[in-house]
């Protein structure tokens, strides 16, 4: 297939990209001028310059393909407010849509997120049948992807589209520029010098699997049909320990309550002020702990989706983040890795060694 792939240089963009490349299709990359083209870095694409805020560019994009992957929007919970979040998310969901109709697209699979199911208070798990609507007193960007949803649905069904969403549960893995809360939740642990756990709980996926799971949808996803694509899961000091036992660190000792928290993500947040580096975690996502984020993939994986063991994806995305940027000198010499962690590395190289190929990156200025 010839796939356009919208926020191609994000985490989950990136990842599509990639099980596109691995099954050999024709991918075309929609991205920023001012993008960091890092983590697609030796791949075989063709780059398209543009903007989801601009409609022309992402209509003269579409053109002579099949696909299209719409996975631009931003994931964070701080210095975003929820009109601009929600600029990108719909207006951008809208105008990709638009060009895809256009443009005769077969197939349109949309990155959204496990967040619009909502969350419980207690360990219960939830799967597409759940719903929450956007004022529910929920975060920015989750009320942003809740009114994307609706919106893409909508859209697609006047617009005749066969568009299906993908729903990722939180995914941790390498080839992002940024940071990303997701992979944060690794690096706040091995940055505490408390060993803070928390109450509550999250479903963890490696990023690889997310994206194996968009080509998938591709071809068997239903129209107007959402597909959890999530891994295991599991407590919040579960996820701990495995940060724990992979960077040979001390296991969590303390669970910290809503107040300390809140404390700590406030200092975070001043500390990111003051540096201008984004913060760790915030005061938005302490307020969301407590709750279990736990999700179903069944429906996904009745239609074939897989997804490795939460140990194998942290321990990937460990393996990247300490060779990363995101990894500060102090803080890399008191980690000792795991062997599961070179484990990761070396399958890693591999894979992106079989990827590489002679193939010259064309860009074009939209």
């Amino acid at each position: 297939m010839k796939a356009l792939v919208t926020g191609a240089t994000g985490l989950l963009g990136a990842h599509i990209v990639r099980a596109l490349v691995e099954e050999g299709h024709s991918v075309r990359a929609f991205t920023r001028a001012s993008s960091d083209l890092s983590g697609l870095e030796g791949l075989p694409f063709e780059r398209i310059i543009g903007d989801v805020l601009d409609a022309e560019s992402l209509r003269r994009a579409a053109n002579g393909c099949e696909v299209l992957f719409h996975a631009a929007t931003s994931f964070t919970y701080w210095g975003e407010r929820l009109d601009d979040l929600e600029a990108t998310a719909v207006e951008g969901t809208r105008h990709a849509l638009d060009a895809a109709a256009a443009a005769g697209l077969r197939k349109v699979v949309l990155t959204s997120s496990s967040v619009v199911f909502g969350y419980r208070d207690e360990p219960a798990v939830l799967d597409e049948s759940a719903v929450i609507s956007d004022d529910d007193g929920q975060p920015p960007y989750v009320v942003a992807k809740v009114r994307q949803d609706l919106l893409a649905l909508e859209h697609a069904r006047l617009r005749r589209l066969d568009l299906c969403i993908a729903c990722p549960t939180m995914a941790v893995g390498p080839f992002s520029p940024t940071l990303g809360p997701s992979n944060a939740v690794i690096l706040t642990y091995l940055a505490d010098p408390f060993r803070l756990t928390y109450p509550g709980g999250c479903n963890i996926v490696a990023a690889c699997d997310v994206g194996r799971g968009h080509v998938l949808l591709a071809n068997v996803g239903r129209p107007g049909e959402r597909y959890i694509l999530g891994g295991e899961n599991l407590e919040w000091e579960d996820v701990h320990r495995i940060v724990a036992d992979l960077c040979g660190v001390e296991r969590p000792s303390v669970t910290a309550g809503h107040a300390a928290l809140y404390i700590a993500a406030a200092g975070e947040e001043l500390r990111a002020r003051l540096s201008g580096r984004p913060p760790l975690t915030t005061r938005t996502q302490a307020s969301m702990i407590g709750r279990y984020y736990w999700y179903s993939s069944a429906k996904a994986r009745r239609a074939g989706y897989v997804a490795r063991p939460p140990r194998n994806a942290i321990a990937e995305a460990v393996a990247w983040l300490v060779a990363s940027r995101h990894v500060w000198r102090e803080l890399r010499t008191r980690i000792r890795l795991h062997r599961d962690v070179y484990d990761e590395r070396r399958t890693l190289r591999a894979r992106e060694a079989s990827l590489r190929t002679d193939l010259v990156e064309r860009t074009f200025e939209m």
